[in-house]
C-alpha cells in the first residue's frame, strides 16, 4: 500500500492485512557527473514499492533529505543535520503508531555513517519509549552489496559506481547522463578535512564502467526479496514477545 496513493478508507481497511510500514530515507547528494542527485531516494523508494508487491506492507512517502558529510562540498548536495533527521524519523513513527501500525523499517538509500547512526539512535529512543512497537534500520546499499555477491564485479564499490549506476540504468535510464571514470578516493587517516572534494574530486567511489541495466534489475529484485524477509522476521519477533 503506497500511502501517497491510497485514501483514508483504504488505509483503514489495509490494517487488517498488515501493521508494518516501510519508511524510505534518501538524500539530495552528488552522485558523480552521470547520476541524479536523488539517486539514493529513487533506490530506496523503488525497492520499498517492489517489496510491497511481494508482501502486504505500507510504504510511506520517502524522506528526500539526509545528512551528507563526505559530499557536502560537492555541487548540488543538500544536507540536513542529524538532529533534524532523528526528529523526522521519530515524528513519522509516532504518527503512524497512532494509526495502529506497530512494526517499522527505516530503509535508507544513503549509507553515510552519521546518517545511519542518527536513524539508529532515533530507533533506539523509540523502542525505549514505546513497548508496543518494533523497529529495524537498514541501508539499501548494504543489502545490495550483500545480495550482489557474485554479481558485482568491483571490489570496494561504494558510491555512484557499479552498483548504483546499474540500479539507475534499470529504474531511471533517462536520468543517466553519459559515463564516469573509475575512482577510489583516499582521505587522510584520522584527520578531519574541510575541503573533502580535494580528496574526492569526481564524486565516484567504484567503477561505473562495469554497470548495466540487467545488473540493476537483478540487484533490485534481490534487495526487495531481502527486505521482505526482514519484514517477516520483524513481524515474527513482534508477535512472539
Amino acid at each position: 500500500m503506497i500511502l501517497e496513493e491510497i485514501t483514508m478508507t483504504e488505509f483503514e481497511a489495509a490494517l487488517a492485512s498488515t501493521r508494518t510500514a516501510l519508511i524510505p530515507f534518501g538524500s539530495v547528494e552528488e552522485h558523480g557527473p552521470h547520476l541524479p542527485l536523488s539517486t539514493d531516494t529513487f533506490e530506496a523508494y523503488d525497492v520499498c514499492k517492489r517489496a510491497s508487491l511481494l508482501k502486504p506492507l505500507f510504504v510511506a512517502p520517502p524522506v528526500h533529505y539526509g545528512n551528507c558529510r563526505s559530499t557536502a562540498c560537492h555541487p548540488g548536495t543538500v544536507s540536513i543535520s542529524t538532529p533534524t533527521l532523528k526528529a523526522l524519523f521519530r515524528d513519522i513513527v509516532c504518527s503512524l503508531r497512532s494509526h495502529g501500525l506497530r512494526c517499522f523499517i527505516a530503509l535508507s538509500g544513503h549509507a553515510g555513517g552519521a546518517h545511519r547512526m542518527a536513524l539508529q539512535e532515533a530507533g533506539e529512543e523509540l523502542i525505549a519509549r514505546f513497548d508496543d512497537i518494533d523497529i529495524a534500520v537498514v541501508t539499501e546499499f548494504d543489502l545490495a552489496r550483500e545480495q550482489g555477491r557474485g554479481l558485482v564485479e568491483t571490489e570496494g564499490d561504494a558510491h555512484a559506481g557499479e552498483i548504483e549506476t546499474s540500479r539507475i540504468l534499470h529504474s531511471h535510464p533517462q536520468l543517466v547522463k553519459g559515463s564516469a571514470p573509475c575512482e577510489f578516493p583516499s582521505f587522510p587517516s584520522g584527520i578531519l578535512v574541510r575541503d573533502k572534494r580535494r580528496y574526492w574530486p569526481g564524486g565516484v567511489w567504484g567503477d561505473p564502467g562495469k554497470a548495466s541495466a540487467e545488473k540493476g534489475e537483478r540487484l533490485e529484485a534481490l534487495v526487495a526479496a531481502s527486505l521482505v524477509s526482514l519484514a517477516t522476521e520483524l513481524e515474527r519477533m513482534h508477535h512472539d514477545r
